[in-house]
């Protein structure tokens, strides 16, 4: 079996059918993941769980230390990622309390978020075309659709940078563009996964729209919250069944990401840097 890692808000680690419920405190090179790991089984399906702000939601989008969490998850022997996050909607197709299963994202950081593990005397350029690996989509995808629950397969996330929510000029700007959601945090997630070879796709939940929808002027979080609480049992049914199929995948698109990418000539890697990549580049550079 697979080992299948969970990206979300604090409580998904209470998926009905977890077993062997423990806490895992894991360091890194990179610093502090954002909480320690939730270890379990499902169905004999190894999970690990990470709420990625922090239990209570301590950490705001541009302060994740995504590196660590990836990095964590790489350690603890994931294979795959699914990420589950709050979304605001683009268009009037995707309604709150629907979810979006994303296959592009559309960069729109801008505060230096530290999202490549290949720094300080190594550098590799991983193939990142399409960003989200199929054989997962695919899965929650006919999980939300065994369960008869509404969930869009494809299109375009906008990580924004926050904490603030979009003004109306952006979010009319970004429906111009024909984007589809919007959020904060998934697409550094998606990058260092990539990196560490584990293929990631996005669990996302609608919990508004944005604020170019004339049913509300503006975002609160009120009304995020009312929505998102209302979709955490969907959001929980939909993991239970697709951690299982994904944890019995034989193959997943991401194994050799860096097989062809790491371009610096070994010799000149600083052996610090080597040591401190040894679980992401070990079967590659010696």
């Amino acid at each position: 079996m697979a080992t299948v890692g969970i990206i979300g808000g604090s409580g998904l680690y209470q998926i009905e059918g977890i077993s062997k419920v423990k806490e895992v405190a894991v360091k890194t090179p990179f610093g502090e993941p954002s909480d320690k790991f939730i270890t379990g089984e499902l169905e004999g399906t190894p999970v690990v769980f990470l709420p990625r702000h922090g239990r209570g939601h301590r950490i705001s989008p541009s302060e994740i230390n995504f590196r660590a969490n990836i990095y964590g998850m790489k350690k603890l022997g994931v294979q795959a990622i699914m990420s589950v996050s709050a979304c605001g909607s683009l268009k009037e197709e995707y309604k709150p309390m629907d979810f979006v299963i994303p296959d592009q994202f559309l960069d729109r950081t801008r505060k230096g978020r530290a999202d490549t593990f290949f720094t300080d005397g190594i550098v590799a350029h991983v193939g990142f075309a399409d960003p989200i690996s199929k054989e997962i989509a695919d899965i929650i995808e006919k999980s939300a659709k065994k369960l008869k629950i509404k969930a869009h397969h494809g299109g375009t996330y906008v990580n924004m940078e926050g904490p603030q929510f979009s003004t109306k000029a952006e979010s009319n700007l970004y429906r111009s563009w024909g984007m589809d959601i919007i959020g904060m945090t998934n697409l550094t997630e998606a990058k260092l996964a990539r990196e560490a070879e584990i293929s990631y796709a996005t669990l996302a939940a609608v919990t508004d729209y944005d604020c170019w929808h004339p049913s509300h002027d503006s975002v609160t979080l009120d009304m995020i919250l009312n929505y998102l609480n209302k979709n955490v049992a969907n959001a929980k049914a939909i993991l239970k069944l697709a951690i299982v199929e994904v944890g019995k995948l034989k193959h997943f698109s991401a194994s050799e990401a860096l097989k062809f990418a790491i371009i610096t000539n070994p010799a000149v890697i600083p052996a610090k840097k080597k040591k401190e990549l040894e679980l992401l580049i070990g079967k590659y550079i010696k």
